[in-house]
């Protein structure tokens, strides 16, 4: 069927919803007029970040969102429904659009195509109560926001990211991830990472192509000089260079991919509310990532090095971020700054329809 001119404004729009490493873990069929249906699946046979598919699920939560916000911009409600017979690997949604003189243009539509990631130093400006009462406002009720602000808590933050991120770099199962969703020598990318966007100098950048070629090479390099540069560069110094790091915490224990849908939504409300701000925000949930299978026995490395640190990182977490009664699930820091001159881009609405 010829796609009607506001269903593809609709999809234009929701293509730009983030996902991790620039998956774009959707496609879209329409069905009619009124009715789009989202074919997602998570990565959890090949990714190690997403073992249990719940960083996925997350992701879904921010496309839906997305397609919400940008159907009020031609007054149509959204009614979005899972279907239950479909595979939680591969679940499938129901997305209606009706008219509904209630609905207004949503002011963060104008945020969606601008979102982007920030992995080099921001301002360390702190944040104005009001910036902080309207991301803090985004979520909804079902969820909060915890700040981790100040020289010394950022400190302990970045300290913690710096150990993560050894993990990252000496584990073959994330090798394999990094190798395939770098893009070398790019500014912009419609499908994967470009090069330039990883938020390190041209030295570092050129060795570390060099060291992936495969994983022997890496491991060798890894082993005679550390991986203390692209650490600090990527980890430690962004850690303080910003205004905050954030925690969004359900305030029920999520149980399923509804409730992780759900997260994801509340994500992206936020993620463009910031944006709306004039503010950047840069990912921080591998930590999350690794504690939680930790804590819940999930193999996720052959390397039995890395059971000791994976353990001690799992303890460091559970200082610094379970420190109440909600449940954490999802981690960022954010703060004012130029944007960057590289970023990922989406694949054409056309390269996402089934």
């Amino acid at each position: 069927m010829t796609i009607p001119q506001s269903i593809y404004r609709i999809l234009d729009l929701a293509r730009w919803a983030p996902s991790g490493d620039n998956t774009q873990c959707w496609r879209f069929e329409v069905v009619a007029a009124d009715h789009v249906v989202v074919h997602a699946h998570d990565t959890r046979a090949d990714t190690v970040y997403d073992l249990d598919g719940h960083p996925s699920q997350i992701s879904v939560g921010a496309l839906l969102e997305t397609m919400a916000i940008a159907a009020s911009e031609q007054g149509l409600r959204t009614d979005i429904s899972r279907r239950a017979d479909s595979p939680v690997e591969a679940p499938l949604f129901d997305v209606r659009f009706s008219p509904d003189s209630k609905v207004q243009p949503s002011p963060l539509i104008g945020a969606i195509e601008k979102r982007t990631v920030q992995r080099r130093p921001m301002s360390t400006r702190p944040l104005t109560a009001e910036e902080k009462r309207a991301l803090e406002d985004a979520v909804g009720p079902g969820f909060s926001v915890t700040w981790i602000e100040g020289f010394g808590p950022k400190l302990r933050i970045a300290r913690l990211m710096f150990d993560n991120a050894k993990l990252r770099l000496t584990m073959p199962e994330a090798y394999e991830v990094h190798r395939r969703i770098i893009h070398w020598n790019a500014v912009r990318s419609p499908d994967k990472v470009p090069d330039q966007a990883l938020g390190v100098d041209n030295m570092t950048l050129k060795l570390m192509k060099w060291a992936m070629a495969n994983w022997k090479r890496l491991s060798t390099m890894n082993t005679l000089m550390g991986t203390w540069a692209p650490r600090l560069q990527m980890d430690l110094i962004p850690g303080v260079a910003c205004a905050a790091h954030f925690v969004l915490k359900a305030r029920q224990a999520p149980k399923g991919i509804d409730d992780y849908i759900e997260a994801g939504r509340a994500l992206q409300r936020f993620w463009l509310t910031l944006t709306q701000l004039g503010l950047l925000m840069q990912p921080e949930m591998t930590p999350l990532i690794f504690s939680k299978y930790v804590r819940e026995g999930t193999h996720f490395t052959a390397n039995t090095r890395l059971h000791g640190p994976a353990r001690r990182l799992a303890e460091e977490v559970g200082a610094l971020i379970f420190t109440d009664d909600l449940f954490p699930v999802y981690m960022g820091r954010l703060g004012a700054g130029p944007l960057p001159h590289a970023r990922s881009e989406r694949l054409p609405v056309e390269r996402l329809l089934k």
